[in-house]
């Protein structure tokens, strides 16, 4: 039996509804959302002795609901549909005798101005707005109309939709250009599940008189489980923010149904503040074979740990759900600007959203863990949060790592997930005499004094492997005690320039970095400071580099590049690609010694750009080697001007050995969970 139209505008036809009600029978008819659904948000917005108008009624039975239940009986429903009309007075007209059909068209009705405080419309408007041609729009600016002139001030158009962007804008659109507040409620569990994945909202219009000029529009969206609506500042958020919830309905309906072949990433967002609260990763492992206990499980990762290679990257996150034994292991990651109370508040937070990611066959009933390191959610501190014109905004904050140690981080949130730099923290000293008690261990405050930094720690891989990178040196005298000139291009918070400057002590190092905030942050929370021997020079690193170059050739015994791209768009987030261009990578050539050594922190995840990047450094640099850092994207890149020092990887493991056989002198604090011949051992010619 065919029921649907074979076109779009069949909709806007009474020969094609009579066609449709006499074919359908009795049977009720429901665009979407089931009374129940519907019920606690029409509650808000009808009152019992309203007037009430239903446009395009059909064979629905929520009006016949509505009254039965008390909500509101004066109802006048209206179709264009005679079979419809007259079918449904048969069914109600004994039954309700307050309410009425009648066979009219919502475009040109018969009821004077002003005459309902309440105009009701589920799906008429969606069935309507088929498509944007002109005669359609003009066809719902009369139905708009319409509503508005039986209206009365103060009176309610509520309108229960599928919420498509083009028939929300429009409504949005004419609406608040007349003055009317907006607001879009959400509808939990939207009816039959099987046939609408999509959620059902209803938009409320609530009509005031129109203030002459540009009064300012009041738009807002409120979701099932907010009380209080969310103002938004246009139209086009607000149908960004349905978009997103129907996004949302789809995947939950997608991961419900089948396993994810790839994993799945979203933000849950504050109620209030509309801002990230939480960021879930939906990991499915087929690996793992089902029963009843290992189906599924929530991690939650302990605050500032998100960077790190298990949990921050998708390679991590597999690994993490397979050594779990979980089939789908949802990852959790907490965000820097809220606050949370523990995991028993976090639990009882996210219960029943991460129900809606559980897989296909889950027991209602099943408990699902919820699963951490060390059973916490991590020590989090933001010791300062700015603006910097050139890098955009960041944070320093102190963090919680394995055990009981504590590291400080430089984070630029315009790539929230990267560390931009790193130091360990030292333990706070007793005084003499002074016992370091138990309950004394505490996570550290904004309020308390910076903690030392520990510079014998190198935190990132790759500047261990960038300062191993220095074995490749020629010269009469060994390192470290060997007299060397050093360029250090992006500063970051300093460590490793700090690391060059203290450990090898004859060692001028000058630091050229564009941002003078950086300066700030690192002589303020990394211990950074200058000298004899350090000079930081607040400077574009191009600019300086050419000027170099003109100037004063050959000079330098290493020049190290450590300097992130600001341009996202780009697959290379270090170096920006200026700094791999063949014009300026002469230069750079030029300004080393020949002996001498230039090392580059290379991450691209392009492959195709990484490969011009790597034949234009071999057409500048007879003699190249490369270091890849285990678990990350960065390759530490080692570049010398002259074949004459090619070395194999066993030399340079021989070097490295007596070089830090020299840095380890007794007295000279080094720590002991790195090895620099560990790094050059790796290392392979190009």
């Amino acid at each position: 039996m065919e029921l649907l139209p074979r076109s779009p505008a069949e909709f806007g036809s009474a020969r094609y509804w009579d066609r449709f009600f006499r074919q359908r029978g009795q049977r009720s008819f429901e665009w979407y959302g089931a009374f129940p659904e519907l019920c606690p948000v029409l509650h808000k917005y009808v009152r019992p002795r309203d007037k009430v108008l239903v446009v395009g009624c059909g064979n629905s039975e929520l009006s016949e609901q509505m009254y039965d239940v008390g909500m509101c009986e004066d109802i006048v429903n209206i179709d264009i549909s005679d079979a419809v009309i007259r079918q449904m007075q048969e069914r109600s007209g004994s039954k309700r005798p307050k309410m009425s059909y009648l066979l009219m068209d919502m475009l040109q009705m018969d009821f004077p101005d002003a005459h309902f405080q309440v105009v009701l419309d589920k799906g008429t408007l969606d069935a309507l707005l088929t498509d944007e041609e002109e005669a359609t729009l003009a066809k719902v600016d009369q139905m708009f109309a319409e509503i508005s002139r039986v209206l009365q001030v103060g009176g309610r158009y509520l309108c229960v939709s599928l919420a498509q962007a083009h028939v929300l804008k429009k409504a949005v659109e004419y609406f608040s250009q007349e003055g009317w507040v907006v607001r879009v409620h959400q509808v939990a569990g939207s009816g039959d599940k099987q046939q609408f994945v999509l959620p059902v909202f209803v938009y409320v219009m609530t009509k005031f008189r129109k203030i002459p000029g540009s009064a300012p529009q009041i738009l807002e969206i409120c979701s099932e489980e907010q009380d209080k609506p969310m103002r938004v500042e246009s139209a086009e958020r607000l149908v960004a923010a349905v978009k997103d919830r129907q996004h949302y309905a789809l995947l939950c309906s997608q991961l419900g149904k089948t396993p994810c072949r790839e994993q799945v990433s979203l933000d849950l967002c504050d109620k209030e503040s509309g801002k990230p609260r939480y960021t879930l990763n939906v990991v499915d492992s087929p690996s793992v074979k089902p029963s009843r206990d290992n189906r599924f499980a929530i991690f939650i990762i302990p605050q500032g740990r998100e960077t790190e290679w298990l949990f921050g990257t998708e390679e991590g996150r597999r690994q993490l759900a397979s050594s779990a034994g979980f089939g789908r292991l949802v990852t959790v990651a907490l965000h820097r600007e809220q606050h949370y109370e523990g995991m028993a508040g976090i639990q009882a937070e996210l219960s029943g959203k991460v129900m809606e990611l559980a897989p296909p066959g889950l027991p209602a009933r099943q408990q699902v863990p919820f699963l951490s390191v060390g059973g916490d959610i991590g020590v989090r501190t933001v010791r300062q949060r700015a603006t910097s014109p050139l890098s955009g905004e960041y944070v320093v904050e102190d963090v919680k790592g394995d055990g009981t140690s504590y590291f400080r981080r430089l984070i630029f949130l315009c790539n929230r997930n990267v560390v931009q730099s790193e130091a360990r923290l030292l333990a706070p000293t007793p005084l003499p005499g002074q016992k370091k008690r138990r309950k004394d261990k505490k996570k550290p405050s904004p309020t308390d004094p910076p903690a030392a930094i520990d510079k014998s720690y190198l935190c990132c891989e790759h500047h261990k492997a960038m300062v191993a990178g220095l074995c490749l040196l020629g010269g009469p005298n060994p390192l470290p005690g060997a007299s060397l000139a050093v360029l250090v291009v992006g500063l970051g918070g300093g460590s490793l320039p700090l690391f060059v400057h203290d450990y090898f002590s004859q060692a001028h190092v000058a630091v050229v970095e564009i941002d003078p905030s950086m300066l700030e942050v690192a002589t303020r929370w990394f211990g950074f400071s200058q000298g004899d021997r350090m000079h930081v020079h607040i400077s574009d690193g191009l600019d300086y580099v050419a000027k170099l170059a003109a100037e004063a050739p050959a000079q330098y015994d290493a020049v190290m590049f450590d300097v992130d791209s600001k341009d996202l768009t780009v697959g290379m987030s270090c170096p920006p690609p200026a700094f791999v261009e063949k014009p300026f990578l002469q230069k750079v050539k030029t300004i080393l010694k020949p002996e001498g050594v230039f090392v580059l922190n290379l991450v691209c995840r392009d492959a195709r750009l990484k490969e011009s990047v790597l034949a234009t450094l071999r057409d500048v640099f007879p003699l190249l080697y490369t270091r890849r850092i285990e678990g990350e994207v960065n390759e530490i890149l080692f570049c010398q001007p002259s074949p004459v020092g090619r070395r194999d990887p066993t030399e340079l493991g021989v070097r490295a050995r007596a070089l830090e056989g020299a840095l380890r002198e007794p007295g000279r604090p080094w720590d002991s969970s790195y090895v620099l011949a560990d790094m050059l051992q790796a290392v392979k010619i190009l």
